[in-house]
């Protein structure tokens, strides 16, 4: 999360950022030499060969830069590297943004510490705001340093591993400042398109299989939450009284709710991977925070095709939208019908 090493609204917010950021990086070691040192453990070693073969592809087949971006390696004994603050107004889906410089404007504050990531979602309940609280596994520096692969990122299979390490260099080929929705979109199209790529290539059938149903479920969970949002945008536009409003806001997510236990139990047969995301609290914030990385996912897919999945076509006719004024932004992207 880019705001965790950028932005200071505050001397104590700067201060954590920095913290956490330089601890991190003064606890690198080199992955080549883990991978070859024989006190390293067998299991961290097998990933770490997989995350450099993974990095060697990013540069090798998907123009990726090719940098000293996770190269290292850090294990930072916890479950989680930074926690991601989100928030939005009781009736509305548009979320609170906060301004960092170089960065530019981002719907989230990023800590590393999870105290303090709790205080500040205190400090905005207490004003009125629906706030949600992510635990974040990776995070990028957009270049500036030199971003290491970290022990939260190699917690899953090699296509998890190359998900994170595609779509974190994916942001420092672009960025657009202020526009959250366009950089995360475009960063899970590189992901998705890029770990594919990687699958066929080693001859992971099984492994293309599973990523291919797990992006399934992942396009229908965001059918209901898009659903859900249209529904509550008529909610928020209506002219009932507040009391009226929040009870409307209530039963939309409990339909929800059925919604999904519907979907899990029939479509998904039963596949309960999204179970503790239903369960907790949801709220506008939570709602806002997810579609910030699926909405616009298909229409950069598409254009990637488009492209003929040739990625430095890709990238440059990325740049070109991305230069548009941001209104219009997302309807080129969207409306595209050639890579030019």
């Amino acid at each position: 999360m880019a705001s965790c090493v950028a932005g200071c609204t505050s001397v104590s917010y700067y201060a954590q950022s920095l913290e956490g950021h330089v601890r991190i990086m003064a606890a690198r070691k080199n992955v080549g030499r883990l991978i070859h040192d024989p006190s390293t453990p067998e299991a961290l070693r097998a990933k770490l060969t997989s995350a450099s073969a993974i990095r060697r592809f990013a540069t090798d087949e998907l123009a990726l830069p090719d940098n000293s971006s996770y190269r290292s390696y850090v294990d930072i004994g916890r479950d989680n590297v930074t926690f991601a603050v989100f928030a939005a107004p009781q009736f509305s889906l548009t979320p609170i943004t906060w301004c960092f410089p170089v960065f530019g404007c981002v719907p989230y504050r990023g800590y590393f510490s999870q105290k303090s990531a709790a205080e500040s979602a205190g400090d905005l309940q207490r004003k009125g705001l629906d706030v949600y609280v992510s635990g974040v596994t990776a995070y990028s520096t957009l270049g500036w340093f030199s971003d290491p692969l970290l022990s939260t990122m190699l917690r899953q299979d090699d296509a998890y591993i190359a998900g994170l390490i595609f779509h974190e260099l994916a942001h420092q080929k672009i960025y657009v400042n202020n526009d959250s929705a366009f950089n995360e979109a475009f960063a899970v199209a590189v992901e998705t398109s890029g770990v594919r790529k990687w699958l066929r290539v080693t001859g992971d059938r099984a492994g293309l299989r599973r990523y291919e149903a797990g992006r399934k479920r992942s396009a229908d969970f965001l059918g209901l939450i898009a659903q859900t949002r249209e529904e509550l945008r008529q909610v928020y536009g209506s002219p009932r009284a507040p009391q009226q409003m929040a009870a409307a806001k209530t039963a939309t997510i409990d339909r929800l709710r059925v919604r999904y236990r519907q979907m899990r139990d029939k479509r998904w047969a039963g596949y309960s991977g999204y179970d503790a995301w239903f369960k907790s609290p949801i709220n506008n914030a939570k709602l806002a925070a997810t579609s910030v990385y699926g909405e616009q996912v298909p229409a950069f897919l598409r254009l990637y095709d488009l492209c003929s999945g040739d990625y430095p076509r890709f990238y440059a006719s990325v740049r070109r939208i991305a230069a548009l004024p941001e209104p219009s932004r997302a309807e080129a992207l969207r409306t595209a019908t050639t890579c030019n």
